[in-house]
């Protein structure tokens, strides 16, 4: 079995047992209370600005690399991602693989005041329920891990429940079957989910492929101000950095030297 199969696989049992302490009509009714959803606000975060918007990623480890950021403090990377120009931040809820936990997303958003996505695994209507109950503003859909219905309701039901979402691909074919539901944005992850390998080829390929109108973002491998500056032609509008950036004693300066970069 893969590895993204053997998230899957996982994730199917978590969601059973998450379920069952936390049931639906739970969470409905816990969303009367909850905060209003800031429609929009992570698209438009992306698109303000002429140069490259840049998502900072919150993470603590990978399955790949292990633990990546030793003195983790959600709330003080937010903060730092923030003050450095960030324009939106992407927080790891998944334990397994990643050490992430749901409170992270709150944290971050809390100390940052920037948009949310929670990246996870997402294959249940009820992870988007508890999404919106955490506080997200996008939730992230791998094309690999949906079969095509799947995908088209879970990205409706996203709409409806005031979640944008970035649809994440890393070749055409996934590319043609995300651009079938309309993504709010669409990711290209330069990272092969099975092999771990990361080139930026892959979003030098698919970037003639996408309509006008579609907001793009890459995501993994990014390392400098010119992969963003050649991004950027390309016609991305935004790139998601993580480990690069999870690496550096001082983020918020980091963070600033990538962007100056652009």
């Amino acid at each position: 079995m893969s590895f993204l199969g053997k998230i899957i696989e996982r994730k199917r049992e978590e969601i059973g047992e998450s379920s069952r302490r936390l049931p639906l009509e739970e969470i409905r009714e816990r969303l009367k209370d909850a905060p209003s959803v800031r429609t929009g606000s992570f698209r438009q975060a992306l698109t303000v600005g002429e140069k490259v918007a840049l998502i900072g990623e919150i993470k603590k480890a990978s399955p790949s690399k292990g633990l990546i950021r030793p003195d983790f403090d959600p709330a003080a990377l937010a903060s730092a991602y923030a003050r450095g120009g960030a324009s939106a931040l992407s927080v790891l809820t998944d334990y397994e693989s990643f050490q992430g936990r749901n409170e992270y997303l709150a944290l971050a958003r809390q100390a940052s005041g920037l948009p949310v996505l929670r990246k996870d695994f997402i294959i249940d209507r009820w992870q988007l329920y508890e999404s919106r109950l955490l506080g997200a503003d996008c939730v992230l859909l791998i094309v690999a891990a949906l079969e095509a219905p799947a995908l088209i309701d879970l990205s409706a039901l996203a709409g409806e429940l005031g979640l944008e979402v970035l649809v994440e691909v890393h070749d055409e074919k996934e590319l043609e079957r995300a651009l079938t539901c309309r993504p709010d944005m669409i990711g290209v992850n330069n990272r092969d989910l099975d092999t771990f390998e990361v080139s930026l080829e892959v979003s030098r390929k698919l970037a003639p492929l996408f309509p006008e109108e579609t907001i793009r973002v890459s995501e993994s491998g990014i390392t400098d101000g010119n992969d963003l500056r050649e991004l950027s032609a390309l016609g991305y509008h935004a790139v998601l950095v993580g480990e690069h950036l999870m690496r550096q004693p001082d983020l918020e300066q980091a963070v600033r030297t990538l962007l100056q970069g652009a």
